[in-house]
């Protein structure tokens, strides 16, 4: 019996975190996305430089809150939306700091 409430307690654990949440913030790049996009200035808007430091610098898009920057799973979806404000809809990995990303839209 207490193996089973064991399994039990720890499925519901697992299940709990793996949720879907929604996350809104800034879609930039791993390399500028704390320091801001001044400092390397890869192009002449946040957008470009974004673009351009993924594309060259092999960066990850990532999404900013404001307090966290997580990496995204997807880095195709986020490229329309670089410098913008959005919504990822996904599951987060804590560990990896990760969002499984299910899908991406502007926030309004």
């Amino acid at each position: 019996m207490k193996h089973l409430i064991v399994s039990v307690l720890a499925v519901a654990s697992l299940s709990a975190s793996q949720a879907t949440q929604t996350f809104t913030g800034t879609i930039s790049d791993n390399m500028c996305a704390r320091g801001g996009h001044a400092q390397m200035r890869m192009g002449p808007t946040d957008a470009e430089c974004t673009r351009l430091c993924v594309m060259l610098h092999d960066a990850a898009f990532v999404l900013d809150d404001g307090r966290n920057v997580y990496t995204l799973s997807d880095q195709k979806a986020p490229e329309p939306f670089a410098a913008r404000k959005v919504r990822v809809v996904g599951t987060f990995d804590e560990k990896a700091g990760t969002i499984h990303v299910e899908s991406i839209a502007a926030a309004e």
